[in-house]
């Protein structure tokens, strides 16, 4: 790759330090920035059919806000406030429960390129348009994108662009899904979703590739449904051979998302793990009971997986969520068993005696709900087609194309 590849670029770069000498380095990263992910973006369809809301930054004190091409900037009436530069950008600050970006002020403020210019957010291009508005811990900036070039994204950000196209069209038809169901249930009226792994992970142009968008491209306007109704069409990285029921790891039982049994013998990087802890180090992450003398499950899945465990140590015991001992024990996943070392020496005391470390032994990566996406890896190499995949994850659904206004 050379500069000469991207004249465009070049000029507008040094066009931004000879013009704006205060803000050089910022030019700088976004030059960069651009440089790096401009070969891989896509062309932008003539219309966007649907307008996802994202927020990419939110309750922030300040967030950086610019384009690649001359941006229009407008307030919340549409009035146009003023333009931004090509490749130039601002600091957005809360100021009297306004925004303000450089010289303009307003309730809301907008930054919309034109000539199909992406945006520039914290620190990430985007396609679409922004929306800047104050917040309670100071503002909140929301991506405007078409749905299906959000998903160009989303699907480099979730799985590997390289995969097997058939694994890609399902992560597509699976992602589309969630985010009009959570679009349809949105509980406020700023953003449908946000970007980070507890939703989608939604990092814009810089995980787009020719793969991502071939997948969704194939698969435009499917989703999943069930009784007429998007579905929840959550995912996870690895099921560890197994996906539950979700009441029996959530809390509402949903006809299409049922415990599967894989039959084959998942190839993954996390289809099994091992974490080691010694005595003292398990005694930190888990409080309340002294030194650790014992961990047994009290409630588990019908896969295996911890819903409660019984936490017994030299000064009390108490039971903890699976979901819990995960996030204390920054484990992949709550399918796994404890085994315990005990000291070698009989002739201590019981609490000398106690174990000297604890080796977790897990299978699988996430929540182990809706589709596994190494099983839909490993069953796209055996073979299988999306539709396929997506009948052997989401129970009693029907694949449909939809338009949605």
């Amino acid at each position: 790759m050379t500069l000469e590849r991207f004249p465009f670029l070049l000029s507008q770069f040094k066009l931004f330090t000879r013009q704006n000498g205060r803000h050089w380095w910022f030019g700088l990263l976004i030059w960069l920035a651009a440089f790096s992910v401009v070969e891989s973006a896509a062309s932008r369809p003539a219309q966007a059919a649907l307008e996802l809301r994202v927020a990419i930054e939110d309750g922030v004190s300040q967030v950086a806000v610019g384009s690649s091409t001359k941006a229009l900037v407008r307030d919340s009436s549409g009035r146009t406030l003023g333009e931004i530069a090509p490749m130039n950008a601002f600091l957005a600050q809360p100021k009297q429960g306004l925004v303000n970006l450089d010289h303009w002020q307003s309730g809301q403020i907008w930054v919309e390129p034109t000539d199909g210019g992406y945006v520039y957010i914290g620190d990430r291009w985007y396609r679409g348009r922004t929306l800047v508005v104050p917040s309670k811990k100071g503002l909140t900036a929301v991506n405007y994108v078409d749905l299906e070039q959000y998903l160009y994204s989303v699907l480099g950000g979730e799985m590997n662009g390289n995969w097997p196209q058939e694994a890609l069209k399902a992560q597509a038809v699976a992602a589309r899904s969630y985010a009009l169901y959570e679009r349809q249930r949105a509980g406020n009226g700023i953003y449908d979703l946000g970007d980070t792994p507890a939703w989608q992970v939604y990092r814009g142009i810089r995980d787009e590739s020719t793969g991502t968008q071939a997948a969704v491209n194939a698969t435009t306007g499917q989703v999943l449904i069930y009784g007429n109704q998007i579905i929840e069409a959550v995912f996870h990285s690895s099921a560890g051979g197994c996906t539950e029921n979700v009441e029996d790891v959530w809390t509402q039982p949903l006809p299409y998302l049922r415990s599967v049994r894989e039959g084959f013998a998942e190839v993954s990087p996390v289809a099994q793990w091992a974490e080691t802890f010694s005595r003292r180090e398990l005694s930190k992450r888990i409080t309340g009971v002294g030194n650790i003398v014992s961990l047994q499950p009290e409630k588990v899945t019908q896969c295996g997986r911890i819903v409660a465990m019984r936490v017994d140590g030299d000064r009390g015991s108490r039971t903890i969520s699976g979901e819990a001992l995960r996030s204390a024990l920054n484990l992949k996943s709550t399918l796994f068993t404890v085994v315990s070392n005990p000291a070698s020496d009989l002739s201590k005391t019981k609490a000398q005696s106690a174990p000297t470390e604890f080796q977790v032994v897990g299978r699988g990566f996430g929540h182990g709900l809706g589709m596994s996406q190494w099983g839909a890896y490993n069953l796209a190499q055996g073979g299988i087609n999306y539709q396929q995949i997506l009948q052997y994850y989401y129970k009693n659904t029907t694949l449909a194309r939809i338009q949605v206004r």
